[in-house]
């Protein structure tokens, strides 16, 4: 649509968050716009036809604590497919190349870690997590390996804190035709404006003035629910500035988790929704998830620095390590069958710069710092501000839908 010059409240941002808020003030008698720099809905959840047959998630693409997760019921309403299938995480495909008792050790190490960051958060006091790992431990690598996955980097830039205050059910559905493609459906009602990048909030004034890619428009009421990396970076501004703000994005940046897939020929000899990895004992290495959804494929993840050097190696690194581990685990037969088809590059997505938020060791409470409203008149949504479902496309719909609340009460109170 095109952009009003004056409108009630306006939505930076058409990710979750910018929907969740857009799809809670639709009935509110408030006029609306979300404003998105990209040509998409979806933000960091993006589902593409990989191959004619194989649906991929660039992005998101699992239902995390799905019993308590708000897209499931909306999944429902829409007439998506949900895929209770477990999780293969814990699971291995092939023994020879982790055997069970190795494996079974080292799940026993991670448990154990995960305990001593439990008990050292019940002291109240911040730091780094990888203190928690036991001292020569020879898994403490593929513990660092996880993380990356997990929060998109390695322990050392993780708070103890703020990892405890996750929650998680452990119970992880996904979506058949893909999560992107769910919240693409969840956001075509919302009246949108894309291709509109906003550079700057002005908010001297009575009114707020927003200026964009094409041209500016003013609101009552704002919601920003953007990136940290893009607040800690000034890509987008604020006047007068706001250097709560600022400092409490710098303490919470996205990490990095990309995603490979890779066709699979005669993909009968692997099992369906298998798991591959190696005991490798290292951090820099990938993760693999056999026939996601019985498709002819192979998704490949990686994480933290490592993800950070290949997107850096440029395109088609992802696939080309992903391919090199694949083959040393399982033989050279597999690099003739294997064809790369999409890769993730998070980091180097303008409008992204990274996957999802972490708390930097001493930096627990940016969140709430963050997620506060300023005068009123300015609100702030995101997974980043969510307390407890953060790095989550759950918890940033959530987030949106308590911003738009917000909105609603500050309207009631004048």
């Amino acid at each position: 649509m095109s952009l009003p010059s004056s409108i009630d409240v306006a939505i930076i941002g058409a990710g979750a968050a910018g929907l969740g808020a857009a799809r809670a003030l639709e009935n509110s008698g408030l006029s609306l716009i979300v404003l998105e720099a990209r040509d998409r809905v979806g933000g960091r959840g993006h589902t593409i036809m990989a191959a004619p047959d194989v649906t991929f998630d660039v992005g998101c693409g699992w239902l995390h604590s799905a019993d308590q997760n708000s897209f499931v019921p909306i999944a429902g309403q829409l007439n998506f497919e949900i895929d209770r299938t477990r999780p293969p995480w814990r699971e291995q495909g092939f023994d020879e190349v982790f055997p069970p008792r190795e494996r079974l050790d080292f799940v026993g190490a991670l448990d154990e870690f995960y305990e001593r960051a439990e008990e050292a958060a019940k002291s109240g006091r911040d730091g780094a997590a990888n203190a928690c790992l036991e001292p020569g431990n020879r898994w403490n690598p593929m513990i660092d390996a996880i993380s990356t996955y997990v929060n998109g980097c390695e322990l050392d830039q993780v708070s103890i804190l703020d990892m405890d205050a996750y929650e998680d059910s452990e119970i992880n559905w996904r979506v058949r035709r893909g999560y992107g493609a769910l919240m693409a459906a969840y956001g075509a009602p919302c009246p949108l404006a894309l291709n509109t990048q906003v550079t700057l909030i002005d908010h001297s004034g009575q009114r707020l003035r927003i200026e964009t890619s094409q041209g500016t428009l003013s609101a009552a009421r704002v919601i920003v629910t953007v990136p940290t990396n893009l607040i800690a970076d000034a890509a987008i501004r604020f006047h007068p500035a706001l250097p709560a703000k600022v400092d409490a994005a710098h303490g919470l940046p996205l990490g990095l988790a990309d995603k490979v897939v890779l066709a699979l020929d005669q993909p009968e000899t692997l099992p369906q929704d298998g798991n591959l990895r190696g005991a490798t004992m290292r951090t820099a290495m990938g993760g693999y998830h056999l026939r996601p959804f019985g498709q002819a494929c192979i998704e490949g993840f990686f994480g933290g620095r490592f993800a950070q050097a290949l997107e850096d190696a440029g395109d088609g690194a992802l696939a080309a390590q992903a391919i090199d581990e694949i083959v040393a685990l399982l033989g050279s037969d597999y690099r003739r069958r294997l064809k790369p088809l999409a890769e993730s590059r998070w980091a180097h997505d303008p409008f992204a710069r990274g996957s999802y938020s972490h708390a930097l060791p001493g930096h627990s409470g940016a969140r709430a710092v963050l997620a506060a409203p300023v005068d009123g008149r300015l609100f702030f949504a995101g997974e980043a501000t969510s307390p407890n479902f953060f790095s989550t496309a759950h918890g940033a719909r959530d987030s949106g839908e308590r911003a738009a609340r917000d909105v609603v009460a500050s309207v009631a109170n004048g």
